[in-house]
């Protein structure tokens, strides 16, 4: 908290009265900004103080809490509410340049508020049992509604171009009940919000902005890095990494598994070509998979095509068990004497590493891990409903990451406070102030 000298603190009585004020409360008095405002001090030194660092400080974080998509919309609110006023710390508002100076000043303290961000994880994860055990990460679009720099254009014309942002693009493909294949593709000229959340407590972990075009696999391998290098416990007590399709990539699952112990769940995407159904198990004659990791095995007698039902994973072996349908079903089967499944049979994850994962794929396990993934969908849409971020008025990577970090730290600021207060029902509304 960016605290304010001689300023009284408020019991939990007057908040009742303060009604929509609560929300501020709980972000200034858990927002971890203390080394942040000392150094902001120091480079301040003896010059003019007609302006409190941390009253300013306190203004933008309100700014962000009370969606105020301008700097002019929140010196009107700060001119009109006294108790907002109080609660930053400021007697006088503000003029507008004051504002703009102090955000030039943070866009180049980004590591500051990189260490904001993982304080607050950190704090999280030791208050929320579990924290970490069931991840998901996932890319989103950031619309500008600047107007893109002309081609061959070396200097944009005037303010209103965005001189980083680019175009990104993003496919998606299914099956309708019919059998026939439809795809949509979205595209947006922007900037991409990579996200790392904890499904089950729905808050961010880990987060990366870039510009449209940059590809998700590689993000989410430097994101993995980020996190064992400042929240190494965890990465130790995840057990599930779930992503769509865009992830598919075979370094990322060899990464998950073979280095943190993370089974992966992951979508993936039909490499195969030239029409290639099933694929034949190394070593078998009768027993096939197809792209998805679902096994058959052929009758030897009479050709019948049979599912293999899963019998686990076996993690001293490496090994996925799959058992004989005869035996499972109690099924007839005319050929069991020549069949090389005795009774079951293991299938080791080299067979294919994309496809033979730690948790089956064909499981219905993994299919209820994988629904968790919508977790990061609803992280991404409090971040466009709550914070703004559908319609905003940044230009420049540099800000829109500034922007990012400072709405996913109010995000956890308010959370903590919740928990904090034995609300953990309320640790995810970012609006209700009861």
């Amino acid at each position: 908290m960016a605290i304010i000298p001689q300023q009284r603190l408020f019991a939990w009585e007057e908040i009742e009265e303060l009604e929509d004020l609560e929300r501020l409360i709980l972000v200034l008095e858990n927002m971890k900004d203390e080394e942040l405002m000392q150094r902001l001090e120091r480079e301040r030194g003896l010059g003019r103080n007609d302006y409190p660092v941390r009253g300013v400080w306190n203004a933008i974080l309100a700014g962000i809490v009370y969606e105020h998509k301008s700097i002019e919309g929140l010196i009107r609110e700060l001119r009109r509410n006294g108790q907002l006023r109080y609660l930053c710390g400021i007697d006088s508002v503000p003029p507008s340049w004051v504002f703009s100076r102090f955000n030039r000043k943070l866009l180049n303290m980004e590591e500051e508020i990189d260490a904001i961000f993982d304080r607050l994880v950190e704090e999280i994860s030791e208050l929320l049992p579990g924290f970490g055990k069931n991840l998901a990460v996932d890319g989103k679009g950031i619309e500008t509604h600047a107007k893109p720099r002309k081609k061959g254009q070396s200097k944009p014309a005037d303010g209103r171009r965005d001189r980083d942002a680019d175009f990104g693009k993003k496919v998606y493909s299914g099956q309708r009940e019919d059998g026939t294949l439809w795809e949509k593709i979205v595209s947006w000229f922007g900037y991409k919000l990579h996200l790392i959340v904890d499904t089950d407590y729905e808050l961010p972990v880990a987060y990366e902005v870039t510009r449209a075009s940059s590809a998700e696999a590689p993000q989410a391998h430097e994101m993995l890095d980020k996190i064992e290098n400042t929240h190494e416990a965890i990465l130790k007590g995840a057990e599930h990494f779930t992503a769509d399709r865009g992830y598919d990539d075979i370094k990322l699952i060899k990464k998950l598994w073979d280095e943190y112990g993370i089974k992966p769940v992951i979508d993936i995407r039909n490499m195969w070509k030239d029409g290639e159904k099933t694929r034949v198990v190394i070593g078998t004659e009768n027993i096939v998979y197809d792209y998805r990791g679902t096994v058959f095995c052929y009758c030897p007698e009479t050709g019948a095509k049979r599912h293999m039902p899963l019998g686990g994973f076996e993690k001293l072996r490496e090994t996925l068990k799959y058992r004989c349908p005869a035996d499972h079903y109690g099924i007839n089967c005319e050929g069991r004497e020549e069949c090389q499944v005795a009774s079951s049979i293991r299938i080791s994850l080299e067979e294919e590493r994309r496809i033979f994962t730690p948790l089956a794929r064909s499981s219905y396990r993994w299919d209820r891990v994988y629904k968790k993934r919508t977790a990061v969908e609803r992280v991404n849409s409090r971040l466009d409903v709550s914070f703004g971020f559908e319609d905003h008025y940044i230009r420049g990577l540099k800000k829109m990451k500034f922007r990012v970090g400072l709405a996913l730290c109010v995000m956890l600021a308010m959370a903590l406070g919740r928990i904090k207060q034995n609300r953990k029902n309320m640790m995810r509304s970012l609006v209700g102030a009861a």
